[in-house]
């Protein structure tokens, strides 16, 4: 079972780099976030006619946004409103074999990270505090995948330069330590850091104020996938492999500044 994330950056701006995706990657189940579109205007028979019928959206106007499409059919749908903000953020939807899919967009938090000056960031902070206690009423039998746009780099080595990032939003100490958190919480297994070890760099973002992103290079790793315990071996036992960032679509026309991120589990 193929499991994508992606942050499209609207995807009624970007429905033709999704069906392109659809068709040469073909994932079992394709999670968006940031599509910014309610759910009337989200492009569902487009995606339909690329074969992937079953979908769960939790839209919302010009802001945020997350929708789950799957070839494999979609039950229990869920959807939570974290922090109480009306934020369309989280979906949860139930895939065969029991596995139960978590697709996130964690606030970015503004620029500066001092909650006393920023309330973006403070939202950030008790954002994560939220999915730590959320996720910690998890059995440890559960079957789930935790995917998303988390808007932290957790490791020295997912941000191009550590030190000069230190202090900027995204790879802050209290971030990471808050991250940290929401992982202990349930025991999830970040699959990436699992498989491709440091000190190898790794991206899944680069910004859109470089005139030549793959040049300079300048990436964070804010996309994550992550599993619980009972699906470790299942994510693992592909090796390097079964995990995947897709570079290649941030440079397509009109991209969006995040690279899809696909796991292989296998069951």
């Amino acid at each position: 079972m193929k499991i994508t994330s992606w942050n499209i950056n609207s995807i009624r701006l970007r429905i033709d780099l999704v069906t392109r995706f659809m068709k040469e990657e073909a994932p079992d189940v394709l999670c968006l976030q940031e599509i910014k579109c309610v759910d009337d205007s989200f492009p569902a028979k487009a995606i339909r006619d690329a074969g992937y019928e079953h979908q769960a959206v939790f839209g919302q106007s010009g802001y945020h946004g997350v929708a789950i499409v799957s070839r494999l059919p979609l039950k229990n749908i869920e959807r939570h409103d974290f922090c109480a903000k009306g934020d369309s953020r989280h979906i949860a939807a139930s895939l065969p074999g029991g596995i139960r899919v978590h697709n996130f967009y964690v606030p970015a938090g503004g620029d500066e990270p001092d909650r006393k000056v920023n309330e973006k960031f403070g939202h950030k902070l008790d954002f994560l505090d939220e999915m730590t206690t959320w996720f910690g009423e998890l059995g440890p039998r559960s079957k789930s995948v935790l995917v998303g746009d988390l808007n932290v780099a957790p490791r020295e080595h997912d941000v191009w330069s550590h030190k000069q990032l230190l202090k900027v939003v995204s790879h802050t100490p209290i971030e990471v330590e808050k991250l940290r958190q929401v992982i202990d919480a349930h025991g999830w297994i970040d699959v990436a850091r699992e498989l491709i070890c440091e000190p190898e760099k790794l991206y899944t973002w680069w910004s859109y104020r470089a005139k030549d992103w793959k040049a300079s290079n300048r990436g964070r790793r804010l996309d994550h996938i992550w599993v619980s315990p009972a699906l470790k071996k299942a994510a693992l036992s592909g090796g390097r492999d079964a995990y995947q960032i897709h570079e290649d679509a941030r440079g397509w026309e009109r991209p969006s500044d995040h690279a899809p991120v696909s796991l292989t589990l296998q069951l």
